[in-house]
């Protein structure tokens, strides 16, 4: 090979170098670590804002109750199952009164003796009244007979000592009679209270209602306390609604809203803001209310999961920008606004938020102001950025 064509060989390898390295520098610059971040920017438009609060909750029964004895016991029957409607004061079950009828009976006979006891005292009490104005009447001769000197002093003492007799045999059966009284009222007391236990052992349903739940079956053995039998008014139905509290701001009671049960999606019930529970919850967070139906809708279940929107008054004219804008650097909440084709960041004032995604921005933009909404990675001040259609489109945004 001469020195000519050993020239140009090495002229090809070094253009066939420089054309290798060119196209790596330019697939760095436009695709590789160096390339400009694809970002996608949104300008501030001026609007109202419907904000509105949402909450996932549970339907309840806001009047339920638990149809149990007030003593343990063995269950004697049950009248109804589960799903049937009841009236107030019917008769739902039945506990097994063992001696308790026994005990009334007997209760009854010492009434019945109590009542004979105190006859008899009371026909003491006349004897004894009658006796003590014998001996009164007798004193006061006996008396007049010793003035005149007609007898001695010893036969008027023993007179003024039958006197005394008489007076405190009449107190005796006094004292008596009242006893009897009192043992009288002790015995009907006791009767009463008898009774109502005798009552207790009937569960009866405390007001209109379905039942829900039959937890006990005949011949089983509860204890004080334990439900035999659940009752729901199906009149009473709310949502217990749970909202982020980082997103509860403006709830309160009144507010309108519309409910979506889990087994009805197609159906939108409307509804109303009935109760706010003092007590959140400080484990996942969350504020309590309660939301009633405005009208009650027919095959809702008990426990059915329920979708809440809660509408807000809409808000004062504003900049708005996309959720997706706002981002946190070093403890400051902001947007990455392109200053020509560089980004800053821009510490903003926020204001509420709506369910579309959209947020008011109150100070630190104006309408102009073009504003990173997405972008594939972190920014930093100054970095290089190309402005896309979507984040993965080839073509730049004109």
């Amino acid at each position: 090979m001469n020195s000519k064509q050993l020239l140009l060989r090495r002229l090809g390898l070094g253009a066939l170098a420089l054309a290798l390295i060119g196209a790596v520098g330019y697939v760095s610059l436009r695709t590789g670590p160096l390339a400009p971040i694809k970002v996608t920017v949104s300008q501030p438009t001026e609007g109202s804002l419907s904000p509105a609060i949402f909450g996932i909750g549970t339907v309840e029964a806001r009047r339920s109750w638990m149809i149990g004895p007030t003593v343990a016991g063995r269950v004697l029957s049950v009248k109804v199952d589960v799903g049937d409607v009841v009236q107030a004061g019917q008769l739902l079950a039945e506990m097994d009164p063992v001696d308790l009828d026994q005990r009334l009976a007997a209760l009854d006979a010492s009434l019945a003796r109590a009542g004979s006891t105190q006859l008899s005292a009371q026909a003491q009490v006349r004897d004894a009244a009658a006796r003590r104005a014998l001996a009164t009447a007798n004193t006061q001769r006996n008396q007049d007979l010793a003035r005149q000197n007609f007898i001695s002093t010893g036969a008027l003492d023993a007179k003024l000592q039958e006197q005394a007799s008489a007076d405190a045999a009449l107190q005796s059966a006094q004292a008596n009679l009242t006893g009897t009284g009192q043992d009288s009222t002790r015995l009907k007391a006791e009767r009463a209270a008898l009774v109502q236990q005798r009552g207790n052992v009937r569960l009866l349903a405390p007001a209109n209602g379905v039942v829900t739940s039959r937890d006990a079956e005949a011949g089983s053995t509860v204890v004080a306390g334990q439900p035999v039998l659940r009752l729901i008014d199906p009149a009473s139905l709310w949502v217990k609604l749970r909202v982020d509290q980082g997103r509860s701001n403006g709830l309160a009671p009144g507010l309108a809203g519309s409910i979506v049960l889990r087994s009805q999606p197609q159906t939108v019930m409307p509804g109303e803001v009935a109760r706010i529970e003092l007590l959140a919850d400080s484990v996942t967070e969350e504020r309590i209310a309660q939301v009633v139906f405005t009208q009650m809708p027919a095959h809702v279940s008990v426990g059915e999961m329920a979708e809440v929107t809660l509408q807000l008054p809409a808000t004062a004219p504003a900049l708005l920008l996309p959720n997706a804008s706002i981002q946190r650097q070093q403890g400051q909440t902001g947007v990455w606004r392109l200053n020509g084709d560089s980004p800053e960041f821009a510490p903003v004032t926020l204001g509420v938020q709506s369910l579309s995604g959209q947020v008011q921005v109150l100070t630190g933009l104006v309408k102009d102001d073009r504003v990173v909404v997405y972008s594939e990675k972190a920014l930093k001040p100054g970095a290089r950025v190309k402005v896309v259609e979507a984040l993965g489109a080839a073509g730049a945004k004109p």
